[in-house]
């Protein structure tokens, strides 16, 4: 037995010495050295203690080792009472399973086959309600760092066959495991082979959340506009899964990705479809009204106090000269200090601890506010203008969509300073031309809207009633596009009433 430990501390093969060197540098490495009571065979565990629970070898690898008859390393599978257990001659594996928490056993009578028993620790928060896509009424569950809990509970909600699972290992140093999920016999095939190969083709060294996926599998990255909805919600997750699309985990990221999408997506959030379809429609319309205030409301108070004044109301023109009395700014430097101010409250709030970041948020505002005002830097009119555009875009329920409205603004306001309400129409054909162009999974983004599918336009801007939904969007190619049958439907319903 010593002679067999002093062999394995000096070398066990060129393969195995490599990575054991290597290894060993770490304090958290950890080999043992044991002997089986029923028949004399030495035998080690190697791992590594901060990726393995402890707990595991000492309750259920190492006594059933240590007591239940061991002849070859095959017998693992018949003494350990855990589901995880493989058995192995490649040496290149060693490094791999270690480092994914298993637990890698060698007998002394057979030194070229490995034992790899699965024992890794799970450390991740519990399930919490959403932050971003809080909704009032609904499922207060959301993702978690964990991509086999975020199955889970994706699994729980779709518990089907067809549900399909890839996994696949990205990152030369990070190794992350990335998951793609579609329905089989409802997801386009194309959709899910350009996903794949997307997927595959990635080439970075460490992948720490799903964000760096979406900038290196997007179709455009030179574009401001979110190409991949991500959600935390599991129930958006297997809705979308339903209509058959695709969706992509990763491990380490509370956040999903879901393709293909179009920019109408943006402005729905999933709460609308827990409310009446009057309600959810309504709600629509407001978040694309706010959206359109948002960026215009400001440019068009530039381009018309220096180039327009003939469109001033005659009621309106006395206020607009008393705020502006004393104002020694163009409009333009105005609008910019008050937008950038805007922006630093904002950044602040977001990057400062969430009670102390609301407290920032509120007193900052009223208090640069009034203060800009009584100094005569700002006109009270544009401040108001200014505010309504920040509560307009806060209305935005993908916080991605959001940011992107935020940047709009900008370029918006210099078109008006240079041309006033052409340039406004200049940067507005400009925006169109782009997102017409643009495309997610090589989909047209601009759907249903452009090319018009009026079918699809049923769940868009406005949401028709459930009855009317019966078949799943046109512009995704489903190889099944029925929903529900709805002739049945109105059957039952008739037949009930």
């Amino acid at each position: 037995m010593k002679k067999w430990i002093k062999k394995n501390q000096t070398q066990n093969g060129r393969k195995q010495s490599e990575w054991e060197k290597a290894l060993e540098k770490s304090k958290d490495f950890k080999k043992s050295f044991h002997i089986n009571k029923k028949t004399n065979i030495p035998f080690s565990l190697t791992f590594v203690t901060s990726l393995v629970d402890e707990q595991i070898i000492q309750q259920s690898v190492l006594p059933n080792l240590l007591a239940d008859e061991l002849q070859t390393i095959s017998d693992i599978k018949k003494i350990l009472p855990l589901a995880d257990v493989e058995i192995s001659n490649d040496p290149s594996q060693i490094e791999q399973k270690l480092l994914n928490g298993y637990v890698m056993l060698t007998l002394k009578s057979n030194e070229d086959q490995f034992g790899f028993i699965a024992a890794q620790k799970e450390i991740v928060r519990g399930l919490t309600t959403p932050e971003i896509e809080f909704s009032v009424i609904g499922p207060k569950e959301a993702f978690v760092e964990s991509i086999g809990q975020n199955i889970n509970l994706v699994r729980k909600r779709l518990p089907v066959k067809e549900l399909i699972i890839e996994e696949y290992t990205l990152g030369s140093l990070s190794k992350t495991r990335i998951a793609i999920l579609y329905m089989d016999g409802i997801t386009d095939e194309e959709n899910v082979n350009t996903v794949r190969e997307r997927i595959t083709s990635i080439e970075f060294d460490a992948i720490t959340d799903s964000s760096f996926v979406v900038q290196l599998i997007c179709d455009n990255s030179n574009s401001p506009f979110p190409q991949l909805l991500d959600t935390e919600r599991p129930d958006r997750v297997s809705s979308v899964l339903a209509e058959g699309k695709v969706v992509i985990m990763v491990d380490g990221s509370p956040h999903a990705l879901i393709t293909p999408t179009t920019l109408v997506e943006f402005f729905g959030s999933f709460e609308d479809y827990l409310l009446n379809w009057i309600l959810s429609s309504f709600f629509r319309l407001i978040r694309v009204f706010a959206v359109i205030f948002s960026i215009q409301i400001t440019p068009l108070y530039v381009a018309v106090l220096t180039y327009h004044y003939e469109l001033i109301p005659r009621d309106l023109i006395g206020t607009l000269i008393a705020s502006r009395r004393v104002v020694p700014l163009p409009p333009i430097l105005e609008a910019l200090f008050l937008e950038l101010t805007i922006e630093l409250l904002r950044e602040a709030g977001a990057r400062l601890p969430t009670k102390v970041g609301q407290t920032i948020g509120i007193v900052g505002g009223i208090v640069i506010g009034t203060a800009s005002v009584e100094a005569g830097l700002t006109s009270n009119i544009l401040l108001i203008f200014i505010a309504l555009s920040a509560l307009a875009s806060f209305t935005t329920p993908v916080y991605k969509m959001a940011n992107t409205i935020r940047l709009l603004r900008f370029p918006f306001l210099l078109f008006a300073q240079l041309w006033g309400l052409l340039g406004i129409v200049f940067c507005t054909c400009f925006l169109l031309t782009h997102l017409l162009r643009l495309t997610s999974l090589g989909r047209p983004y601009f759907q249903p809207i452009y090319p018009p599918r009026i079918k699809d336009l049923k769940d868009s801007i406005i949401r028709l009633p459930f009855s009317n939904q019966s078949l799943r969007p046109y512009y995704l190619h489903t190889k099944n596009r029925t929903r529900f049958n709805k002739e049945k439907a109105h059957m039952k319903k008739d037949i009930d009433e």
